[in-house]
């Protein structure tokens, strides 16, 4: 338990660092080049399809495996691992998990609630591009940071 965990939580959110990844370098500006009613209507069909029990897995699964990561940290504090495993749990829920639900899952919904090819389709469509990617980037990055962290754990 003390190794399989950990490298649960550096797989974990490695894989959906790099599922963010994907959007933040090709993905949305591939979206955004196309014309708005079809960069909406692709994003809408995406966050329809993304709930799906595979992904969910993983990134809920990880954040389950986070917290017990972080339980364990702070019940066994003391140790550069245990601070590399806390650190490696709080990016996650907080940076990649909570800033989905903070602010990437809200602009989906609102986002799902617009006609793609409306004028407000169209004007939000702009500033759900900047909001969402920006947003994309931090949990990105935190994801990323995450599983660097509970790599390097592993080593003390």
């Amino acid at each position: 338990m003390l190794t399989l965990v950990p490298v649960l939580l550096a797989l974990g959110a490695g894989l959906v660092a790099g599922v963010f990844f994907a959007f933040s370098t090709f993905v949305m500006k591939a979206l955004a080049q196309l014309p708005s009613e079809q960069g909406v209507a692709a994003m809408q069909r995406i966050n329809v399809v993304v709930l799906n029990p595979v992904f969910l897995a993983l990134f809920v699964g990880t954040a389950l495996i986070a917290g017990i990561c972080g339980v364990g940290a702070v019940v066994s504090w003391g140790s550069i691992r245990s601070a590399l495993l806390l650190a490696a749990a709080v990016l996650y829920v907080v940076g990649c998990f909570g800033v989905t639900v903070a602010f990437n899952v809200p602009r989906n919904e609102h986002l799902a609630g617009l006609h793609a090819g409306s004028v407000e389709g169209a004007a939000y469509w702009q500033v759900y591009l900047r909001e969402w990617v920006l947003w994309n980037h931090v949990r990105t990055v935190a994801s990323s940071a995450a599983a660097t962290a509970a790599t390097f754990s592993l080593a003390y």
